[in-house]
């Protein structure tokens, strides 16, 4: 037993990083402390003001744990990697799964490329970005590719100069074709430097080129040419004119700022790069509740430059944050740069902060509205379904399906849905093994015994083992089990629930004459159901689901089985060789369009069987 009293006495005056933890060891909650004595037993005085949330924090504390560190700035980093490993309940969580798309340029090889990238490497190359837009990212790479005639292949050069033709794009005039030496290192490395005067932002000196050189082919008659140059043109304008001057000292800033509600805050950036606004980009910040703005934004700014590959060398903030010189050493060691974390208060930047504070405001009360209509469509529905059958709840639906061609290779699905939504982790396929030739209720009658006597067998292990937690995915049982069908399919279920002593309701979904759903078969009645409201749609799509999943495992068995017919009419093929066929290509085509000396790469295929394979599927 945690002994509170005795553990707190024993607790450092020294920096260091605490961990809470509830009676089953799940961490609560990460903190980091300039003095872990007084830190950790504040939690435990008389509630003085510290709001709900923490109140109910401390409450589950069954036990806590400490790890000291040699200074603040230590014990800072190791709260981050701890956050972001366990990801506790009671932390403010940044919610991304975001990484940030890079333009890469590759001066340390002798012809260098032009590169999408999303890591940022300490090596020769010169990146570009971040940027917020992975599909502007790849446009830009390809107009200067086209404009400069850059090399995209992945060719070792000098080493591999002259082993092969050029290729297309020599043809079609968008590479210089350096794997041949038609342009030399020095020629080639002026492109290179037009292409980053671009990245830079200097597109006038390029838009006067590109003029001289429509212009000049114009009067020679070079049509063709011309419109080219003339596309190209009006392509560099395009992208110049999205770029927005957003400040005149030519630095690069992230702006930050915040929008919030009761449960979580939406934080806005702003990324300046080169004094131009180059892209935004938007995170969500869950368990805020109770805490100050300014702690939700120290928050974000210790987890999302704890992952960031890049720190720009100023952090515009909307509120004044705690440990500001700390998190500044802090970001200064990780970019080898001096860091600047500034809150304007007038002028230009508080306006651009202002900016991003409205942007931000603007993507929360869009996301209300997009998760309502969500809402509608899953939760919504849900309930819709279970008014409609008067039952208590529908929040674990399970659907399932029977797929054959005459009675061959007859399997089953089973699809679930949580809260109106797939989980498909919990999918499962069937296939039959006491029944042949085309009997649906019997084929249902057994996947549905196999699969409830599956959970009760995984539950008793369950209760022998005093686990408390899962074991797999058929312990849970559904709220509401759908037949694929009518009376028939229903009864069927019915009648191996009631054999097995399990209690479910049981909802057939209807069909019409044109293989339409057009209701729900429920205690012996059909249901008309509203064919434009939500429930009937989310019935619609899990009866379109169970069906597509069934006949996808179904088509899969067909495949395999049309190989191994084919494959056991060849001499020298035996069970092992065939399942190595089988498992190298995915077709009896695949098998018959590969060469003598493809079939020979597997271990399991002599060179005399790789002929008689090849001999076998071309016959003349």
């Amino acid at each position: 037993m945690f002994q509170f009293e005795e553990e707190l006495k024993k607790l450092p005056n020294k920096p260091g990083v605490y961990i809470m933890r509830d009676a089953e060891d799940t961490i609560l909650y990460v903190g980091k402390a300039v003095n872990l004595h007084n830190r950790v037993r504040s939690y435990f005085r008389e509630n003085i003001g510290r709001g709900p949330a923490i109140d109910k924090m401390v409450s589950l504390i069954a036990r806590f744990e400490y790890i000291v560190t040699d200074s603040e700035l230590e014990a800072l980093v190791l709260e981050n990697n701890l956050i972001k490993e366990h990801s506790p309940k009671y932390n403010t969580l940044l919610k991304d799964d975001k990484t940030y798309p890079y333009i890469k340029v590759t001066l340390g090889e002798d012809y260098p490329r032009i590169l999408f990238s999303r890591q940022m490497k300490k090596d020769k190359s010169k990146y570009f970005g971040p940027y917020s837009s992975a599909a502007a990212v790849k446009d830009t790479i390809e107009l200067l590719n086209k404009l400069f005639q850059l090399r995209t292949c992945s060719r070792s050069l000098p080493r591999d100069i002259g082993l092969e033709r050029p290729c297309l794009n020599y043809h079609i005039k968008q590479c210089l074709a350096p794997c041949q030496e038609y342009v030399s290192r020095e020629q080639y490395r002026e492109q290179v430097a037009g292409a980053l005067e671009f990245l830079n932002g200097n597109y006038d000196m390029i838009l006067g080129e590109l003029e001289q050189k429509m212009l000049r082919a114009s009067e020679n008659l070079e049509f063709e040419e011309a419109a080219r140059y003339r596309d190209l043109y009006n392509s560099v304008k395009q992208v110049s004119q999205k770029q927005k001057i957003t400040d005149s000292d030519g630095e690069d800033k992230d702006v930050i700022a915040l929008y919030r509600d009761e449960s979580e805050a939406v934080v806005q950036i702003f990324f300046v790069r080169d004094g131009k606004l180059i892209g935004r980009e938007h995170y969500y910040m869950t368990n805020v509740s109770g805490k100050r703005e300014g702690e939700i934004l120290g928050d974000f700014v210790k987890q999302f430059y704890a992952g960031t590959p890049f720190i720009p060398r100023e952090l515009m903030l909307q509120y004044e944050i705690e440990e500001i010189p700390l998190l500044e050493k802090w970001l200064s060691g990780r970019r080898g740069a001096r860091i600047y974390i500034k809150v304007p208060k007038i002028g230009y930047k508080e306006k651009l902060v202002e900016l991003a504070a409205q942007n931000a405001k603007l993507v929360l009360n869009q996301d209300r509205e997009k998760l309502k209509r969500e809402e509608g469509r899953t939760i919504g529905a849900v309930k819709e379904i279970a008014s409609l059958l008067g039952i208590e709840k529908a929040d674990r639906m399970e659907a399932f399906d029977i797929s054959n061609i005459s009675g061959f290779a007859n399997v089953g699905s089973m699809v679930v849905y949580e809260k109106g939504k797939p989980k498909r982790s919990d999918y499962r396929k069937f296939k039959i093994r006491t029944v042949s030739g085309p009997d649906d209720y019997a084929c249902m009658k057994e996947i549905l015994t196999r699969r409830f006597l599956h959970g009760m067998e995984e539950s008793r292990e369950l209760e022998e083992k005093e686990l408390e937690r899962e074991y797999g995915s058929f312990t849970r049982f559904p709220d509401l089990l759908l037949m694929d069908g009518g009376r028939g399919q229903v009864n069927i279920a019915l009648a191996v629930l009631e054999e097995l002593g399990i209690h479910i309701p049981v909802c057939g979904m209807v069909k019409d004459d044109n293989h339409r759903t057009r209701g729900l078969y429920y205690n012996n009645v059909e249901l008309p159901i509203d064919t434009h409201s939500e429930g009937f749609k989310l019935i619609t799509r899990i009866q379109d689901e169970a069906h597509r999943f069934a006949i996808e495992y179904h088509r899969s068995l067909r495949s395999k089985a049309q190989v191994q017919s084919s494959l056991d009419e060849i001499p020298g093929i035996g069970p092992a060789r065939r399942k190595a066929l089988m498992k190298a290509f995915r077709s009896i085509e695949e098998i018959r369009d590969a060469s003598v000396e493809r079939l020979e790469e597997l271990p399991e295929i002599p060179v005399n069987v790789a002929e008689q394979i090849y001999g076998f599927f071309h016959k003349e």
